[in-house]
């Protein structure tokens, strides 16, 4: 499956252009996408469609989080970053939590919230 993704949220690599606090966002996932750069979903909660980046597909793929683990109409928890802008709905995820099950796709990186819920 392929996703349109605004070109803004394309150029977003590293962590420089996300806030430095965590949070968490739960929705449904509207769309998946698994491929280069960056593992990509849509999750619409009650305010909205945030544009979620992951890791790249191998990180990700450590992580246990392949296709078939997760699919449009699932419920989804990420916790990771949001965008520093804040009118833009982005969101870079360290873990994805779906179908009861937590993938932390960025496993070195330092957390402050706790995946899931």
């Amino acid at each position: 499956m392929s996703v349109s993704v605004p070109a803004s949220v394309l150029a977003h690599h590293g962590w420089a252009w996300t806030e430095d606090e965590e949070s968490r966002l739960s929705g449904e996932i509207v769309s998946i996408s698994f491929g280069n750069p960056h593992m990509h979903l849509e999750l619409r909660d009650q305010a909205g469609t945030w544009q979620v980046d992951l890791a790249p597909p191998s990180a990700s793929a450590r992580a246990g989080f392949v296709e078939g683990v997760a699919e449009t109409g699932d419920q989804a928890v990420v916790t990771g970053h949001r965008s520093r802008d804040a009118d833009e709905r982005a969101f870079k995820a360290e873990t994805i939590t779906v179908n009861g099950k937590t993938y932390d796709v960025y496993p070195d990186r330092p957390k402050t919230l706790k995946p899931g819920k």
